[in-house]
């Protein structure tokens, strides 16, 4: 297999499924009004609430959305071969994806802004708002550990990527304070000089790893358990322009760019797929996801098809930003189906690797040599790009691999195998910690939301003493996580709560379009919805009694017992709501008649 034909074949589904579905749920499901003004217009304070322009908005959204799983899931995934994660990334992206996005960022323009959690309490009921408040939180912290894991694993020791990726945060604050005071409305301008200071910051990292500095940015993972904690709580904290705007829109040119490079690399160099299409871990039992095809390619794949952390974003920060209704399709549809594309090129970077050497980086050695394998090009990739990278689970370490031997056989790029190793390190952990930053402000938002109603003065978002707390409660409470854990155990916790919450939203997403007179178009989010609840709670009984609790890990396998429970509870009021508002809805029309 060619990884040329991926790229155009999946180019043309995402097109077509944009221009045509995506056109139809803004005119006919949705009715779109570009006359009605948004929460950010009505409501702007200069801190949450910012008319934000259309492109920096489109930036941070999909940044903040598409963090570590469009690039580490499809790379996990991998271990089935390449057919089932390409499959999942662009049915799921098209039918359930990018429809959970975009109603459920409607719902919240069109109730203020307001998070998943309140809305929920609206529509459906007190009960199953605060049901929602739990599970988000719930689903928050253990997305930001796995994020967090992720990007651990991917810079500890090295000099370079810590340097690179540190540098973005004091380039971010310039240019957040530059286009508010320095030069308000030069977007173009602010962004040219934005993308060269980081592009700056990736040949200082090459500078910094043979310096005398390098010792100082020489990080251990535990130093990486306590920064990146710290990190999200002054994200969380600081005004949204000051620094998690800037810093989302400038990562996206690096994000968009360097897939957009991707793809022409795989355009020229057309390397061989050479993972098989189905492996001999299709039923299970493999190194690297240890469950069956169904359910844990869903699970595992997870943000690049359907993602319940969108939900976080597209009800938290991004629809304070919004300036205009029309915004919602580009945003809300687009940018899953950007991600959608991601997760192929990072699934296509993988799987140009020899199998073997595939399986070497992402298994544990003590796994690696049961498999028995024999790995051909590993020795001389670790050689070429100057570090070790055998034995480095998570995914992010044989996707940069994978990259770099793309881009170093185009011509002229040969000798520069070190250099796009750790230029790819760098694009995926600004990647992943804009997850982190985006679902860390969240989780203040939903954390003052709950907390207001035991002490009133903690639901006001612009009481600075509140915003302070629940900023650093959200920070320790997933650092807690991120010491002491791994990726193969907060994976599949990660995507299995993942696709819960994504269940959750196109229950209260097709309680909505009810509640709107677009009875006839549910089918919309309820096929979906019908297929990622039966898949999540089958890979939640996996993960509880195959997994957790034969190794007496308690803790997660109660936070996935509780996640199930409170999803289903969701669920069954939501499903109650809507046979109420139909039978209401039945018995006006006989009146009528």
């Amino acid at each position: 297999m060619n990884g040329l034909y991926l790229v155009i074949i999946s180019a043309l589904v995402l097109s077509l499924c944009y221009r045509y579905y995506g056109a139809f749920m803004a005119a006919k499901v949705l009715t779109l009004d570009p006359n009605r003004p948004t929460p950010a217009v009505v409501h702007e304070d200069g801190h949450d609430y910012v008319p934000t322009n259309k492109w920096v908005t489109f930036g941070h959204h999909f940044a903040a959305i598409a963090g570590a799983g469009p690039l580490v899931g499809p790379v996990l995934a991998a271990q089935f071969g390449y057919l089932p994660g390409t499959i999942w990334l662009l049915v799921g992206a098209c039918i359930g994806g990018a429809v959970h996005d975009m109603v459920i960022l409607f719902a919240s323009i069109r109730h203020d802004g307001l998070s998943i959690a309140e809305i929920a309490k609206i529509e459906i009921g007190k009960s199953t708002g605060l049901a929602t408040a739990v599970a988000v939180i719930f689903i928050l912290i253990i997305t930001m550990a796995g994020m967090a894991i992720a990007v651990a694993n991917a810079l500890f020791n090295s000099p370079w990527g810590a340097f690179t990726v540190g540098a973005t945060i004091p380039i971010a604050l310039f240019i957040g304070v530059y286009m508010r005071y320095l030069r308000p409305g030069h977007i173009g301008e602010a962004s040219f000089i934005g993308v060269m200071l980081v592009i700056g910051a990736v040949f200082g990292g090459a500078w910094v790893q043979h310096s005398a500095l390098a010792p100082f940015f020489t990080l251990s993972r535990a130093q990486l358990d306590i920064i990146l904690p710290c990190y999200g709580f002054i994200a969380a904290a600081l005004p949204v322009w000051l620094l998690l705007a800037p810093r989302d829109y400038l990562s996206t040119y690096m994000k968009i760019g360097t897939i957009g490079a991707l793809a022409l690399g795989i355009i020229i160099v057309q390397p061989a797929i050479q993972m098989p299409a189905i492996t001999q871990f299709i039923g299970g039992g493999g190194p690297v996801v240890p469950g069956p095809v169904w359910p844990f390619v869903c699970i595992t794949v997870a943000c690049g098809a359907i993602s319940g952390f969108h939900t976080i974003i597209a009800t938290g920060t991004t629809p304070k930003m919004l300036m205009n209704e029309r915004e919602i399709l580009p945003i809300g549809f687009g940018a899953m189906l950007a991600e959608s594309f991601v997760g192929i090129m990072a699934l296509i970077a993988a799987t140009s690797l020899v199998p073997a050497d595939y399986f070497a980086i992402n298994s544990a050695p003590d796994v690696f040599a049961t498999l028995g394998m024999n790995i051909q090009e590993l020795p001389l990739l670790s050689e070429m790009v100057g570090e070790n990278v055998a034995g480095r689970p998570g995914g992010a370490v044989s996707l940069a691999v994978g990259m770099a031997h793309i881009f170093s056989q185009i011509p002229g790029l040969e000798t520069l195998m070190s250099f796009l190793y750790h230029f790819a390190i760098m694009f995926e952990a600004l990647f992943i910690l804009t997850i982190i930053d985006a679902g860390t402000r969240v989780g203040r938002y939903l954390l003052q939301e709950i907390g207001g109603l035991v002490y009133k003065p903690l639901g006001d978002v612009h009481w600075t003493p509140g915003i302070i707390f629940t900023s650093a409660l959200i920070s320790v409470a997933w650092g807690y996580l991120v010491f002491g854990g791994s990726i193969a155990s907060i994976w599949p916790l990660f995507g299995l709560s993942n696709q819960l919450l994504a269940s959750m939203t196109l229950a209260i997403g097709t309680t909505i379009l009810l509640r709107i007179g677009k009875g006839r178009y549910i089918w919309t989010t309820l096929v979906p919805l019908c297929f990622m609840i039966t898949t999540a709670l089958t890979a939640g009984f996996y993960n509880i009694f195959e997994f957790y609790l034969p190794k007496s890990q308690y803790l997660l396998a109660g936070a996935s017992a509780v996640m199930m429970i409170l999803i289903v509870f969701v669920i069954i009021n939501s499903v109650r709501v809507w046979l109420q508002i139909m039978k209401s809805d039945k018995k006006e029309m006989q009146q009528s008649l």
